[in-house]
């Protein structure tokens, strides 16, 4: 357990000129080769414990069949699984080889895979059956994808990962990446135009270190469970680099659904020390009677990706006896801020800055505002940047420079700070819409809804909702000879879940005669989203 306060004044960051998380991390924790790395869980019974000597081992033989199958250094390798342990293996894989790892969620599109595949000149991909489905109705599209790896049974044209290992030697040379090499590609939706493609370096590793530390709380001792997606960043941020960075053992339930009532069990019956969630994870849970159950393991828990509601966190409080402590941060950076131990939270506040980050709001010239100004929250980059900070937008120059002011990084969301220094969320800068955790751009659902034949214009935006937070609102046009009805607000949302990933639905739909639009013709989201949250 780490000091915040004795060590946010004195905290530097470690600055390699080479680094690879592989070696430098999990190998170092497989030195003792009882040290459990993985508890994992099944709906089938299963339960098995993986050490780091054994991630460190089958992620060598997973460098083998990769290097095997003509992946080679700076390749990047799109990695798209639930939670089976190859994605533990796969990912440790592809830091070890110096190859860049893109993952992405199960719930993805066929045209979705398809546009992420294409935009990384990715040259190889690994899933699971029911997304290599997918992939085989667009591989056609994706010149650059060479090799295509199964790991849960076989199929034409696929490599079966678990034959492939049964023969894979365990020996394999670590590359010496350089600190600044490209490691990971996560896609992030925006305002505008298709998922950005948001790279992390090597590096990114070394900045949740003070996630572990500092924010989840974590000892060579903890169990940590993070119910998260593995395609989002989260899974980085507590599924990877900062537990194991740390020497916790994670805990995961590989199932099919979430389901609140069999959390609480599994949080009574074993020993997770220390837990993640969204926020809409822990509003599930309140309402499944958590007071009726005992947590004799339990000491921490956090919650990130969206503000958590105050009164959700004395709900829980009073059940458990502990405070969901908020965490902020991106897809484009580590933990920026957070509630952490030895700090009294401020329900409803994003807490305070993490060590080896300089937070502030700032104006619209990138100077600080006075206590209780809103502006745009920024991270000060210069003279050096923190760890942790994402290398660019690729191929995008333009976007990339757009997000720097002055001397600071900013995030896109807007805040306030008070006289003791906590920082208080307000609202994003953009359009974009956060439910559930997840990140879901405007322009990816109004095209997905364009497409059919009965909508003539929409406008995307956010629309609260108790349980998720916000949710995606659409606003619709009808073409001439349509007529609105229920029947057609359900063909339309079954539309979008057809031709995008289900979550960016809109769960709420409006028809209507016409769009607010600026003089030049641009539609208003603002206005209707503030009508939305009037």
């Amino acid at each position: 357990m780490s000091n915040y306060l004795s060590e946010v004044e004195t905290f530097t960051w470690e600055r390699p000129s080479h680094y690879n998380f592989a070696r430098d991390v999990i190998d170092r924790w497989a030195q003792d080769p009882d040290k459990v790395a993985l508890r994992w869980l099944d709906d089938n019974g299963a339960d098995l414990a993986l050490s780091f000597a054994d991630i460190s081992e089958r992620s060598r033989k997973v460098c083998n069949l990769l290097s095997e199958a003509g992946v080679k250094r700076g390749d990047t390798v799109v990695v798209v699984l639930g939670r089976q342990t190859a994605w533990w293996e796969v990912l440790t894989a592809c830091i070890r080889m110096g190859v860049v790892a893109s993952p992405g969620t199960t719930q993805l599109s066929a045209r979705d895979l398809a546009y992420r595949v294409n935009a990384a000149n990715a040259s190889a991909v690994v899933t699971d059956l029911m997304c290599a489905k997918k992939i085989d109705t667009i591989v056609g599209e994706c010149p650059t994808l060479q090799t295509r790896i199964l790991v849960d049974g076989e199929r034409s044209e696929w490599i079966d990962y678990d034959q492939a290992l049964l023969s894979a030697s365990t020996h394999f040379e670590t590359c010496n990446t350089q600190s600044d090499e490209d490691a990971l590609c996560y896609f992030t939706s925006g305002t505008t135009g298709y998922p950005k493609m948001v790279m992390h370096s090597h590096s990114y590793a070394i900045g949740h270190q003070t996630t572990g530390r500092f924010w989840l709380d974590l000892t060579p001792d903890d169990l940590h469970w993070n119910i998260s997606d593995t395609g989002w960043a989260k899974a980085a941020w507590s599924s990877y680099f900062g537990p194991w960075a740390c020497g916790a053992a994670l805990f995961v339930h590989h199932t099919s659904g979430f389901n609140p009532a069999k959390t609480l069990e599994m949080l009574s019956a074993y020993p997770v020390t220390t837990m993640c969630g969204a926020p809409t994870i822990y509003r599930m849970l309140v309402q499944h009677q958590p007071e009726t159950h005992q947590y004799p393991y339990l000491r921490h828990c956090v919650g990130a990706g969206e503000p958590l509601n105050p009164e959700i966190i004395e709900v829980w409080e009073r059940a458990t006896g502990l405070i969901i402590r908020d965490g902020f941060g991106q897809t484009e950076t580590t933990l920026l801020c957070g509630n952490f131990k030895g700090v009294e939270p401020r329900f409803g506040s994003m807490g305070k800055p993490a060590p080896g980050i300089e937070l502030a709001v700032v104006d619209l010239d990138g100077q600080p505002v006075a206590t209780g100004v809103e502006g745009d929250i920024g991270v000060r980059v210069k003279p050096v940047a923190p760890q942790g900070l994402f290398k660019e937008y690729k191929g995008e120059p333009e976007r990339t420079a757009s997000c720097f002011r002055g001397d600071w990084y900013l995030t896109g969301d807007r805040a306030t700070v008070d006289e003791d220094g906590y920082f208080w969320f307000v609202s994003r800068a953009d359009d974009v819409i956060l439910s559930a955790g997840y990140r879901i751009g405007p322009f990816e659902v109004e095209s997905a809804l364009i497409e059919h034949d009965a909508v003539a214009e929409s406008a995307v935006v956010s629309s609260p909702d108790e349980q998720r937070g916000e949710v995606v609102k659409a606003f619709v046009i009808l073409s001439p000879g349509h007529d609105a009805s229920d029947t057609l607000k359900l063909e339309l949302q079954q539309h979008v879940k057809a031709v995008t990933a289900p979550y960016k639905y809109p769960r709420k739909l409006e028809f209507v005669e016409e769009l607010p639009k600026t003089v030049s013709g641009k539609i208003r989201r603002i206005e209707l989203r503030e009508r939305e949250w009037a």
